[in-house]
């Protein structure tokens, strides 16, 4: 049985989505097949580091998850990265259905994902024609001001744009981070004129938890 990479198990709460609030263990997978912006090269904004991690067998994350939520917690996990399309395999997904773990992941939807996982969150990050994830449980979509209301080739019953943020570095060092200069009041706007669409905003962020 393989290893997993992994970079972080951690227990909060749900800051985004359909399922924004819920306590979810987190699982979060080492490695991405998308390419993060740097300074002046293409690619996606990232705000997460997922490169490095150690490895853990299936019993190991298991008990790694355990650990994290604590025996009285709800078991309910979010599978993220990353990517963790890459990792995420029928034997985990087996295991953790048969340990009474309620499954959500969160994916760029370019991997084909194994079946009976419960909750599927799938945020493109690149080209429609690149995705391989034909279904989910919602789509979610950052976009920047100007930027116009997505045409999934998804099939999901939840369909989400959220505004694009900003990371700001105060002079103390510490961080924080907020919507981009107008990507707000332009996300509600596209939510007015298309009503199927939901607004979703990085609540967490706002909550000062990871």
């Amino acid at each position: 049985m393989k290893d997993y990479m992994v970079n972080e198990v951690f227990y909060s709460l749900q800051g985004e989505g359909v399922r924004a609030g819920t306590p979810n263990v987190f699982v979060r997978f080492s490695g991405c097949n998308l390419q993060c912006r740097t300074d002046n090269e293409a690619g996606f904004d990232c705000d997460t580091e997922f490169v490095s991690g150690r490895r853990r067998s299936l019993d190991d994350l298991l008990v790694d998850m355990m650990t994290a939520g604590g025996p009285s917690h709800p078991r309910n996990v979010i599978l993220t990265g990353g990517e963790p399309g890459l990792q995420v395999d029928e034997p985990l997904i087996n295991r953790l259905r048969a340990d009474g773990w309620f499954i959500a992941i969160e994916t760029n939807g370019t991997v084909e994902l194994p079946p009976l996982i419960h909750w599927v969150c799938v945020s493109p990050k690149s080209a429609e024609h690149t995705l391989r994830q034909k279904y989910a449980s919602e789509v979610k979509y950052v976009r920047h001001v100007g930027q116009g209301i997505p045409r999934p080739t998804i099939d999901a019953p939840h369909k989400l744009i959220s505004p694009a943020f900003e990371t700001l570095v105060n002079p103390d060092s510490t961080v924080r981070h907020r919507p981009a200069p107008g990507a707000m009041e332009w996300c509600i706007q596209l939510v007015k004129e298309n009503p199927e669409w939901r607004l979703s905003v990085q609540q967490h962020k706002s909550w000062a938890i990871r």
